[in-house]
């Protein structure tokens, strides 16, 4: 009898490690602050791709400040870029494109992180404007987990946020379908993807 397999869209367990991961001490960064220079490898854009939707990840790489913030706490400042493949919304081929994200994050010891998080909650439900309120509400700190922050996973977030979720290849235009006449045959969905192909 063989093992039951799990659903298709099944979600990874909550300790799965993250397809790009650079685990930072905190400790271990000087008081003058720490350059660095992040390369995803060929499996780790493999994942990253399959998770983000792309036809291809062909470059991902973020160069990094990190400083000292307070006694315990980092802040993560610098950029994440990208050369990826996608589909086009329009035409449906693939096209090759670039990405280029800035990363401005401030860090801090977990309960501090989880007590700003709620302020800034609190503050937001109090509010008569709600959508001005959480605009003008700065950014609570992300945590610091067991002394340690994940430069990888915070540069996989903000590569995803640059990502256009509807891509489209340069020079790609849609094309209204010309209008049937009197007594022609319904055009099948084949016919109609190979017209908005060409």
């Amino acid at each position: 009898m063989q093992d039951a397999k799990p659903p298709h869209d099944a979600k990874p367990p909550l300790d799965a490690k993250p397809p790009f991961s650079r685990l930072q001490r905190v400790d271990d960064v000087p008081e003058t602050g720490l350059d660095l220079k992040l390369v995803a490898s060929e499996a780790e854009r493999a994942r990253l791709a399959a998770i983000d939707g792309l036809e291809a990840l062909s470059q991902l790489e973020a160069d990094l400040h990190v400083d000292r913030r307070g006694k315990a706490g980092l802040r993560v400042t610098g950029e994440v870029r990208a050369r990826l493949t996608q589909i086009c919304v329009v035409s449906l081929e693939p096209f090759e494109t670039q990405t280029r994200e800035t990363i401005d994050v401030v860090f801090a010891p977990q309960a501090e992180s989880e007590a700003a998080h709620a302020r800034a909650a609190a503050e937001i439900a109090a509010a008569l404007d709600k959508a001005s309120a959480l605009a003008e509400q700065p950014d609570p700190p992300d945590p610091i987990i067991d002394g340690r922050v994940d430069l990888g996973a915070l540069c996989a977030e903000f590569f995803a946020l640059s990502l256009d979720p509807y891509p489209r290849k340069p020079g790609a235009a849609f094309v209204e379908p010309a209008p049937a006449q009197p007594g022609d045959a319904p055009a099948s969905p084949f016919e109609m993807l190979q017209k908005l192909k060409k």
